[in-house]
């Protein structure tokens, strides 16, 4: 369900970036396919330097819909951005893309603390979060992270998911692992 960026998926994925209910919630926006082009090779270069993990989420006929990435990479945390075109939201496949990108990061990456930063005016995504047992809000729990995050005009809730709690939530639910595709 989750593959290493590719720029032949580009045409696809700035086709469902542009979208008014996706656009203002991504990270690295373009107002045009080249610019699009531009930013994803950056990602893929960032990521070989370590800077960044980057991923595409995949329907399940292997059809791009969206990116999931860990960003601002330090001490073994990163901030977490996903996005999924509007044909596919309430579908699952938000769900699906993390326990797969989780389960690299967290047992091949050794990432230890995912964080999540969700604007506040994002009721979607927040709702989307909560849902998850083994994601916590942490505004109380990492305050300086909490205050960094909020300096800007936007305001935003700090949520996270530990190693150690995702381990557990594996191993209680039992759950399979999700596909994930690395091939280069």
């Amino acid at each position: 369900m989750i593959k290493h960026r590719d720029l032949s998926e580009c045409h696809v994925l700035f086709d469902l970036m542009v979208d008014p209910a996706v656009f203002p919630f991504v990270r690295h926006k373009a107002s045009s396919y080249e610019e699009y082009l531009f930013l994803t090779k950056q990602l893929i270069e960032a990521e070989e330097q370590g800077e960044l993990i980057s991923r595409t989420i995949l329907d399940e006929w292997g059809a791009p819909i969206g990116t999931i990435n860990l960003f601002d990479i330090e001490h073994q945390t990163g901030f977490l951005g996903t996005w999924i075109g509007t044909p596919y939201h309430g579908k699952g496949y938000n769900q699906i893309a993390k326990e797969a990108f989780f389960n690299e990061m967290f047992f091949d990456k050794q990432i230890h603390t995912i964080f999540m930063r969700i604007n506040k005016d994002n009721i979607r995504s927040q709702k989307a979060a909560e849902k998850i047992p083994y994601v916590e809000k942490a505004n109380e729990k990492w305050p300086e992270v909490y205050k960094q995050i909020n300096t800007g005009e936007k305001s935003y809730h700090l949520y996270e998911i530990e190693r150690d709690n995702y381990h557990l939530h594996v191993m209680r639910e039992g759950t399979e692992t999700v596909e994930v595709q690395l091939e280069a």
